[in-house]
């Protein structure tokens, strides 16, 4: 099939996937559609950039087109970025049949949100925590007859425990009877016991590849110390920026206090930046996002919440300035450049403690990174002025009690739930210190266990020298 038109979609859709630039089928979309389209559930797995919300878009909106009622899809997805992409696509794609799609997601008006909810949209694509809220809260509104329901990143969705109590109470209030859609980068084990599980005949397929992550990808490391990260990451955007002053860049960070302090020091050292993590009034998340979407801002410094399946073709380079303890996580950000056919880079500054890290990484997507030379005479100059920096950015953060609200709400919840807060921080220490100690303890074994090889082939070699 080299046209759309061989997939059994209309020729209103065909036209509008013209107008929009699509006018071959991506794999996923060509093997994913035709069982959609005659009722079969889904299961699609397919590399980041490879239209998998198009698969699973179009084939909904045709089925709508000829039975208009709603709530008639329910797409759930991890993050709220994401959410409101996907609206975005099904939007414009479902234009010609005027289609009503409402998000659904925190940091936005409930009182509002349940009022759209009872205006039956078409389609309503949601984070499972807004969700849950509104099924727990009011019973103004019911999803038991829609036909569709879709996990958006299902690996993480199932795989995610902050999500499983959610996903229970949304799946309580869904119709037995429905076609279940599932879409993912990675093909993992709880995917596949779901499929296993399903009562009803389910289509699978999944892009057969030895390599996670596309051909077009150059994927870089940095080695470094710990104590010169900082320095060595304003280095490279200083380096990349100056030849390249037109790229967009997006840094990868492990928490949204170190996404906050970078972007203060970049803000500092004259690298216009916007953040975006889950600490942020959605807001200023949605206008920072447009800001670097539309070019006006160059560098996103993000947490996880920006790695999945955000879609911005402009990205050049990735950097990746912790290493992901899941190699997972790894594929799904550099991911977000080298899109539909581009080029792109992603750097990972590695310090001594994420040797075993990257090398886990580069045995997950079977592909070797190689060393983006960088001037470690430059960087030394900068040592100073990027540590004066990052201190000034903290004193700031403290100013400002960074992440207190989060803190007195996680409170309130346990309160809420009958729960005393300081006995449960009291046991979260608790563990974390149990667990330190068992790390301390498999890692002192591994360090008697080299010695005592050590010692028994010196002892081999005197005697041999006898």
């Amino acid at each position: 099939m080299s046209g759309l038109e061989g997939l059994g979609l209309d020729e209103w859709i065909v036209k509008q996937c013209q107008a929009m630039g699509i006018t071959k089928p991506s794999p996923i979309q060509t093997n994913c559609i035709p069982p959609i389209l005659e009722g079969l559930n889904c299961v699609g797995c397919a590399k980041t950039g490879s239209g998998k919300t198009a698969a699973f878009a179009l084939p909904i909106l045709q089925k709508l087109s000829e039975d208009r009622y709603g709530p008639y899809a329910l797409v759930l997805t991890p993050t709220r970025e994401l959410a409101f992409q996907i609206a975005d696509q099904f939007k414009v794609l479902g234009k010609e049949i005027n289609v009503n799609v409402i998000v659904i997601t925190g940091g936005m008006d409930m009182v509002r949100q349940g009022q759209d909810l009872t205006h039956k949209p078409h389609i309503v694509v949601s984070t499972p925590g807004r969700l849950a809220d509104h099924y727990e809260s009011c019973d103004m509104f019911s999803l038991k007859k829609i036909k569709f329901l879709v996990l958006d990143e299902a690996d993480r969705l199932l795989e995610d425990e902050g999500f499983a109590e959610q996903l229970q109470i949304i799946f309580k209030n869904l119709p037995e009877k429905r076609q279940t859609l599932l879409f993912s980068a990675t093909m993992t084990t709880a995917i596949r016991q779901l499929q296993e599980a399903s009562k009803e005949k389910v289509f699978s397929w999944s892009q057969s590849s030895d390599m996670m992550t596309v051909d077009e990808l150059d994927q870089r490391y940095v080695l470094m110390n710990a104590d010169v990260k900082d320095a060595y990451l304003m280095h490279i955007l200083d380096k990349y920026t100056t030849e390249r002053p037109k790229s967009s860049i997006i840094i990868f960070t492990s928490t949204c206090k170190y996404a906050q302090i970078l972007a203060l020091m970049c803000d500092d050292l004259n690298f216009p930046c916007v953040s975006l993590h889950s600490m942020m009034p959605q807001k200023f998340r949605l206008s920072g996002l447009t800001k670097f979407k539309s070019d006006q801002i160059k560098i996103l410094i993000a947490t996880d919440v920006a790695s999945r399946g955000l879609d911005i073709p402009t990205v050049d380079l990735i950097i990746n300035h912790n290493v992901p303890n899941r190699p997972r996580d790894y594929v799904h950000r550099v991911g977000r450049t080298a899109r539909a056919g581009r080029g792109g880079m992603a750097i990972t500054l590695v310090t001594q403690f994420d040797v075993h890290l990257t090398k886990s990484i580069e045995t997950y997507i079977n592909t070797k990174l190689t060393e983006y030379a960088t001037d470690e005479k430059e960087v030394l100059k900068l040592l100073t002025e990027v540590a004066v920096s990052r201190r000034q950015a903290e004193i700031r953060l403290d100013e400002r009690d960074f992440g207190e609200k989060r803190q007195i709400n996680k409170r309130k919840k346990l309160l809420l739930d009958g729960k005393d807060p300081d006995k449960e921080e009291e046991e979260k220490m608790a563990k974390k210190k149990m667990l330190k100690k068992d790390s301390d303890a498999r890692n002192q074994k591994k360090v008697d266990k080299e010695e005592r090889k050590e010692k028994f082939k010196n002892k081999f070699k005197k005697k041999v020298v006898k």
